[in-house]
This record gives structure tokens, C-alpha cells and sequence, in this order.
């Protein structure tokens, strides 16, 4: 009976295990869970900086609201690229469909360069933000001015004020990388949609849970 209770858990260990990691044909759990909730945060954060600016007026509790959930969005965007990033490095990834090199050599370009906007994005929000983000309404996260950082190498060792500072940093958060993001984000979901109905390969069943 012991025996039969080992060797029952470790075959449910086993299939846990495959389900959560990533095999030869398919995105495991985890990656699925932080693809899916990467895109539904960038949703939710623009949502919110879009609401602010449309639908509220400056110096009221919902513009400021508002606000700190775009900020509370950004940052766990920020945390969850991370943790991409690392599962994506440490794990196997599911074996390209058949492409020219050309295509194989665009995806792979376009990914780095997703990844990168999307930790740029939330990098330069936080650095460039004014005030304290209130985590979802959880907890203080010191703004990047009043941190040891910015003030031992920014201010005194560059000699920069937070006005200087944030000007460029500004420029990328809200006028370049704005856009950009967009259009990679656009691009990526173009072009899975294309393999999906076009080429009619796996590229996007491999992201969506199996069966």
C-alpha cells in the first residue's frame, strides 16, 4: 500500500512538473501564466493612463487613482518581464515551426526587442515618475528622487537636478517608447494571428492551454 502511495505521488509529481515547464511542442503553465498576465496588465495600465487623461481632471481622487494603478501596473509588468526573461533562459522552448530563415530570424528580433520595450517602459515610469506609487493601495514604493540612487549619483555626482533628469527619461516613457510598444505589441499579435490562420501552424496553439 505504501509503495502503491509512492509511486502514485510521484507520477503526480511527474505530470505537475510537465505541465508547469515548457516541453518540445507546447508552452508550459508558467509561461502561458506570464504571457497572458503580462498582455492583460499592458491593457489594464494603458486603460488607466488613457482614463486619467480622457476622463478626469487634474487634482481630484480619481485622477490620482487613476494614476497609481497605472503606476501599480507598470511596475508589475516590470517584475513579470523579469521572471520571463529567467523562465525563458533556464527552460526548454518548444521547438520552432517550419519558416523560411528570414521569418525564423525576423521572430527572433522582434522578441528581443518586445522584451526590451517592456522592461524599458516600466524601468523609465518608475525613474521618471513625480511621486511615491502607492502599490496598489497596499504599500509605499518610494519615488527614484528621494532614493539614495538618484541622490548620491544623480544629484551629486552627475550634478543633475530631478528636472533635468526626468526630462529625457520623460521623452522615452511617454513619446517613443509609447508608440513603439504598440506597434511591437501589434506586430507580435499580427503576426501569431497570421501563422494561426495563414500558415495554419502551431505558433499560437502553443501559447493556449493544450486541447
Amino acid at each position: 500500500m505504501t509503495r502503491f502511495r509512492i509511486k502514485a505521488d510521484t507520477n503526480c509529481h511527474v505530470v505537475t512538473m510537465h505541465m508547469m515547464n515548457n516541453s518540445a511542442t507546447h508552452y508550459g503553465y508558467v509561461a502561458r501564466a506570464l504571457h497572458w498576465s503580462t498582455a492583460l496588465l499592458f491593457l489594464l495600465a494603458y486603460a488607466a493612463v488613457y482614463y486619467r487623461q480622457w476622463f478626469t481632471e487634474e487634482k481630484t481622487d480619481l485622477n490620482w487613482t487613476a494614476l497609481q494603478l497605472h503606476l501599480s501596473f507598470g511596475m508589475t509588468i516590470g517584475v513579470l518581464v523579469l521572471l520571463r526573461v529567467y523562465w525563458r533562459l533556464t527552460t526548454t522552448q518548444p521547438a520552432p515551426e517550419p519558416a523560411s530563415a528570414l521569418m525564423h530570424k525576423a521572430a527572433h528580433y522582434g522578441h528581443l526587442a518586445l522584451y526590451a520595450v517592456l522592461i524599458i517602459m516600466p524601468l523609465t515610469g518608475y525613474l521618471g515618475t513625480g511621486v511615491a506609487t502607492e502599490f496598489f493601495f497596499w504599500f509605499d514604493i518610494p519615488k527614484f528622487a528621494d532614493t539614495w540612487l538618484f541622490q548620491s549619483v544623480i544629484q551629486h555626482g552627475l550634478g543633475l537636478s530631478f528636472e533635468q533628469f526626468e526630462a529625457p527619461i520623460d521623452f522615452i516613457h511617454k513619446q517613443g517608447g509609447a508608440y513603439l510598444v504598440w506597434l511591437l505589441i501589434l506586430g507580435h499579435a499580427a503576426a501569431a494571428l497570421y501563422h494561426h490562420i495563414h500558415l495554419k501552424d502551431r505558433t499560437l496553439l502553443k501559447m493556449l492551454p493544450p486541447g
